[in-house]
């Protein structure tokens, strides 16, 4: 909306055409995210409290766990409000991808809201019915998949309809996964539900501690920040040898509200919490990562940067999987960073470790840009 305003008040000041510049407004998104979260996270705690939004603690967690009951959660809201309205304000919003992936962040933080509040009336830890969940979960990935699918036919160049879904292999420059060559768009939908809802629910694992998933969220909202300011720039994605993709670009404007709304919620988020994001923030932001990746077409090197949402998801499917196979546990508590938390390591331990790891992981994802 500023973007406009500004635009036409350049005609009477010049100074003002700067705002036409993409990295002054994702700059400017951080910061007006920022100052949201910030400024209205006290306000918003203090309101959860007197709701009583408390947290639900599994009786089955380390017991430790068991002090934070309690604490208000469904904090994403915070986030979400922060990140929509800063990207209302500093992007074009002349741009599919923009709205798609605000009406991702509702769709998913509409559910995970559900799924909180539900908790928090019938204190139980399980909250919304499985079958629900994920059915209003398939809705919103699959109208990711049919809408980015049905902008890419529109293109009147065929190279880039073929860019728009070929799943891109990271260090080889020349090859790809010729998804465009499935009839109406399976290969490409598919695999597009199955990028957003593997996201959404690998963070949704991520959020056991304190602070643990909003600063590796903040992490990979940078990294495919930079490969959409990449892949949204000619001289760039053609140095590169990455496709590109022009509604790319303002994907920056969302990835810096992202960085900037996270970091403001880590600020009541850090040990000992204030405040909880529930399953409405988690949930959101990772559906939100999962489609940017797939816009880009960078999953490959996501799923490298979010290796550690991969790795919680991947340690709960191989706890599951081996107790019901062989009625025996891999790991002493799933996910895996409780795990580590019974092994003897102390939440704050868990947690800057595994920021340790987020950040290596973000940069190696980061240089498959230049290995091709």
């Amino acid at each position: 909306m500023l973007v406009w305003l500004f635009e036409w008040l350049s005609q009477y000041y010049s100074p003002f055409s700067a705002v036409s510049s993409l990295t002054l407004r994702a700059l400017l998104a951080v910061v007006t995210a920022l100052g949201l979260s910030m400024a209205l996270g006290g306000r918003v705690i203090r309101h959860l409290r007197a709701l009583r939004y408390g947290q639900a603690i599994r009786n089955d967690g380390p017991q430790s766990h068991l002090a934070k009951t309690g604490t208000p959660t469904m904090g994403g809201i915070l986030i979400l409000a922060s990140i929509g309205i800063s990207t209302l304000l500093w992007a074009r919003l002349t741009n599919p991808y923009v709205w798609i992936l605000l009406v991702v962040m509702v769709i998913f933080g509409a559910v995970g809201w559900t799924d909180d509040w539900l908790k928090i009336k019938y204190k139980d830890p399980k909250g919304l019915i499985a079958r629900k969940k994920y059915f209003w979960l398939s809705m919103g990935a699959l109208f990711v998949g049919i809408s980015l699918y049905y902008i890419a036919t529109l293109q009147p160049d065929v190279s880039t309809t073929m860019a728009m879904q070929d799943l891109l292999l990271p260090i080889f420059k020349d090859w790809v996964i010729p998804f465009s060559a499935l009839p109406l768009g399976i290969g490409f939908i598919i695999f597009t539900y199955f990028v957003i809802n593997g996201s959404s629910n690998a963070v949704n694992l991520t959020d056991g501690l304190d602070g643990l998933a909003i600063l590796p969220v903040v992490l990979v909202a940078a990294g495919l920040g930079a490969m959409a300011y990449v892949s949204g720039d000619v001289r760039f994605s053609e140095y590169l040898h990455v496709p590109y993709i022009a509604y790319n670009s303002e994907l920056i404007i969302v990835c810096g509200a992202m960085i900037g709304a996270g970091l403001g919620f880590l600020w009541f988020n850090a040990h000992p919490a204030q405040v909880f994001m529930g399953d409405v923030g988690a949930l959101a932001l990772g559906a939100m990562l999962g489609t940017i990746a797939v816009m880009t077409r960078q999953e490959i090197a996501f799923a490298i940067m979010g290796g550690l949402f991969v790795a919680e998801a991947v340690s709960v499917i191989l706890q599951v999987g081996s107790y019901k196979l062989r009625k025996k546990r891999i790991f002493r508590m799933a996910p895996l960073h409780h795990h580590f938390e019974e092994i003897g390591w102390k939440e704050t331990q868990v947690v800057v470790r595994f920021w340790i790891i987020a950040i290596l992981l973000v940069i190696l994802g980061l240089m498959t840009l230049k290995l091709r």
